[in-house]
């Protein structure tokens, strides 16, 4: 059964022969020469200037960002950065920033915390929420429609709101566990469900519904289903999704501050915002601190940005 399972699977995937009386003359892929896309058509100017200028204006902040955190103190606060542009020459970088976050911080503590937390808070909503949308999907059972309404209503409340009760909860007066990485696992599971539910439900009624009938009638369990088929074929929008939940949980400060605090478990999140002192003391070692924060992230988002776009449209205008 295994076997006929794997197959349906795989020809899920796989175009279909052609019939012995068709055309069967190889298609000649589209010339991709100078100016022109993969599939034949000419690129427009105004698209490329376009997004050459919104690429422009994305980075600027990035920019000014890494020349300030290679600028002394001194430098930094006589003159804009954007100085540096067009006079290099007088341009003196130095890397005492980045050393004085790296032995004169938490820092490194803080970014192993938002590890512990990110990991986790990521995994976790994701796991609950695919078996949720494979049940939304392909499995009927009485009043499925008014409660998948009624967790998509849910992502319009603002998480604000929650943060009272949550602290009621979770603090000494109730399960006692606030200042434990265990409370924010379970508030970015519970903030990141209602989003993960709806898009990943999204996608999978994208995905050939004859793959599902015909494991069905090879006598596979749901459980079967779920993981041998479903899983692989959502792959894109489970990585899509984790992109967006993990920058979110990394990025994230307020559930951090209120529900871990500054002590041994805070982030590095909550360690740069300790950084800025009164009267602006510490900003320059701030900017170094905050490119070092970036590195994972990023590598996060371009190791996976091949899943990101696909995973996210293609279930876009279904459901």
């Amino acid at each position: 059964m295994s076997t006929r399972i794997e197959a349906a699977g795989l020809a899920a995937g796989q175009p279909d022969a052609p019939s012995s009386g068709g055309d069967r003359r190889a298609t000649k892929p589209p010339k991709q020469g100078r100016g022109l896309m993969s599939d034949g058509r000419r690129r427009s100017p105004v698209a490329i200037v376009v997004m050459t200028a919104l690429v422009a204006l994305w980075l600027l902040p990035t920019i000014g960002l890494l020349v300030t955190s290679l600028r002394d103190r001194t430098e930094a606060s006589e003159s804009g950065w954007w100085t540096v542009l067009y006079n290099p020459a007088n341009f003196g970088f130095t890397f005492d920033n980045y050393r004085g976050v790296l032995e004169g911080t938490d820092i490194g503590s803080g970014f192993i915390n938002s590890l512990v937390v990110a990991i986790p808070a990521t995994v976790i909503p994701i796991m609950f929420a695919a078996f949720a949308a494979y049940a939304f999907t392909f499995m009927n059972f009485r009043g499925k429609d008014v409660l998948f309404i009624a967790i998509v209503a849910v992502m319009v409340v603002p998480i604000q709101v929650a943060f009272q009760p949550m602290l009621n909860l979770l603090g000494p007066r109730g399960l006692g566990i606030s200042g434990e990485y265990l409370a924010v696992w379970l508030l970015h599971t519970g903030f990141g469900m209602p989003l993960a539910v709806y898009t990943l439900r999204n996608y999978m009624t994208t995905l050939p519904k004859t793959v599902i009938e015909s494991a069905k009638i090879d006598g596979a369990s749901h459980f079967q289903t779920f993981w041998r088929l479903i899983v692989p074929m959502s792959v894109p929008a489970l990585a899509a999704f984790a992109i967006l939940q993990f920058l979110w949980v990394w990025n994230d400060l307020l559930i951090a501050r209120l529900f871990l605090g500054s002590g041994e478990n805070s982030t590095v999140i909550v360690e740069l915002q300790g950084l800025i002192g009164t009267a602006g003391l510490g900003q320059e070692l701030l900017t170094a601190g905050a490119f070092i924060s970036m590195a994972l992230p990023m590598v996060v988002f371009f190791g996976l940005q091949r899943f990101f776009v696909r995973g996210l449209t293609s279930g876009a205008v279904k459901g």
